[in-house]
C-alpha cells in the first residue's frame, strides 16, 4: 500500500484506480511503439517537477513549458527515440507510479540509458501533476554533451 495525504485519494474507488492505470499503461504502450506517449496525456495546466540536482531540475508550470523547455530539446539530442520499458506500474486511488528504463541512442552515436520513477497524480483521465526521478548523471552527461538539432534541420 503507498501512503497518501490525507483526502488525496477521496473518490477514486478500485475501478478508478485500475482505469488511471490502464490509461498510463497505454499511453508507455503507445510511447514504445511510437505511436505516442504519455505525455499525450498531460492536462494543459499540468506541472511536471523533475527532482533532485541535475540540469533540468525544477517545476515546469504547463504542459507546453515542459515540452518546450525538455522534451523537444532532449529529443533533438537523439538519433534514435526513446524507448521505454516498464518495469511496473502502480496505482493507489488518483495517484499511479511508474517505474521503467528507456534507452535510445543519441545524435553523436552513444547510447543513452536511464531508469525511471515517476509518480502521476491523475484527474478525469488525464495527468495534472508529475514528479519525476532519474539518473542525473546520465542526463546531464547527454545534455552538456551532445547540441540539439536545431529547428528546421533535416530529422533522422
Amino acid at each position: 500500500m503507498i501512503a497518501t495525504a490525507p483526502g488525496a485519494a477521496a473518490g477514486a474507488g478500485p475501478a478508478e484506480e485500475e482505469r488511471n492505470r490502464m490509461v498510463v499503461a497505454q499511453g508507455f504502450e503507445a510511447w514504445r511503439t511510437g505511436t505516442g506517449s504519455p505525455y499525450d496525456l498531460l492536462a494543459p495546466d499540468a506541472s511536471w517537477t523533475i527532482t533532485g540536482n541535475s540540469l533540468a531540475a525544477r517545476t515546469y508550470p504547463t504542459r507546453e513549458a515542459f515540452i518546450r523547455e525538455i522534451i523537444r530539446p532532449f529529443n533533438a539530442r537523439m538519433k534514435s527515440r526513446l524507448v521505454p520499458s516498464v518495469r511496473k506500474l502502480y496505482a493507489e486511488g488518483d495517484t499511479v507510479i511508474a517505474f521503467f528504463d528507456a534507452v535510445g541512442m543519441a545524435r553523436d552515436d552513444r547510447p543513452y540509458a536511464n531508469t525511471y520513477a515517476w509518480i502521476l497524480e491523475m484527474e478525469r483521465g488525464q495527468i495534472v501533476r508529475a514528479y519525476a526521478f532519474f539518473d542525473s548523471i546520465a542526463f546531464d552527461d547527454l545534455w552538456r554533451r551532445v547540441q540539439p538539432v536545431q529547428a528546421g534541420a533535416p530529422e533522422p
